[in-house]
């Protein structure tokens, strides 16, 4: 294995990003152990400190795992914390096009294994967001948009969480973040539609039926409008 030599700048960052790109590129395969601090730092020409943070890092995003006795393991090839930030960097139209595939695919299990608590908690959002706003409306001026983007963002989780998938819930739930920055830009942009309550509870409606499909069509239904809206703003002008 060669390394190049890592710079005399933000040492740590450098042989975080060397060291991701040689775990992603193949140097080693999950389930390898990868070369010790000493060897690392000879290698790097950094000193064993900077090694050793570099390394903790890389296992706190999960490419890397540090076994007691053992040495330092390769269990992904793939950084999750890469992917976050890519997210975080989309535009709000990619953001939307995800949000449509995560919460559709979770309305359509939700309608199939919600239970009542779950019903209740989708309610609960909806009448806490409704108290911030007019009725059928935006939020008039002066309204905490923040906390109004928190209830809807809640809602939306409650949805997904209904389906009672772990991973589709964990998925979201570092992706709300996101939805809900793109939310509050959308809030503050007259271009696009107010958020409609009717939409909201016509998925509630939809998932207390138990049918998948009428669910899924009913959180699709919901971001069609921002959809149209973004595509609009984002088209090029004739």
């Amino acid at each position: 294995m060669t390394l190049r030599a890592a710079g005399r700048t933000s040492l740590v960052d450098t042989v975080v990003e060397q060291l991701r790109a040689q775990v992603a590129g193949g140097t080693w395969r999950v389930g390898d152990r990868v070369p010790t601090e000493h060897a690392l730092a000879e290698q790097l020409q950094v000193g064993r400190n900077t090694v050793r943070e570099a390394v903790r890092v890389l296992c706190h995003s999960g490419m890397l795992q540090s076994r007691q006795g053992e040495g330092t393991f390769v269990v992904s090839t793939a950084d999750p914390a890469a992917v976050m930030r890519g997210v975080q960097r989309a535009g709000i139209r990619d953001v939307l096009e995800l949000r449509i595939a995560l919460e559709a695919e979770g309305a359509r299990l939700a309608a199939l294994r919600h239970s009542p608590a779950d019903l209740e908690r989708m309610r609960t959002a909806l009448a806490a967001q409704a108290a911030l706003a007019h009725a059928d409306g935006p939020p008039p001026p002066g309204a905490d948009l923040e906390l109004y983007a928190d209830h809807d963002v809640a809602f939306h989780r409650a949805v997904v969480d209904a389906a009672h998938n772990s991973a589709l819930s964990a998925t979201y739930g570092w992706f709300s973040s996101s939805v809900r920055e793109a939310l509050l830009t959308a809030l503050g942009d007259h271009d696009m539609p107010h958020i409609d309550p009717g939409d909201h509870h016509a998925v509630i409606d939809a998932i207390a039926s138990g049918d998948p499909e009428a669910a899924e069509g009913a959180a699709r239904a919901l971001l069609a409008a921002p959809m149209q809206a973004v595509d609009a703003l984002l088209s090029p002008t004739p």
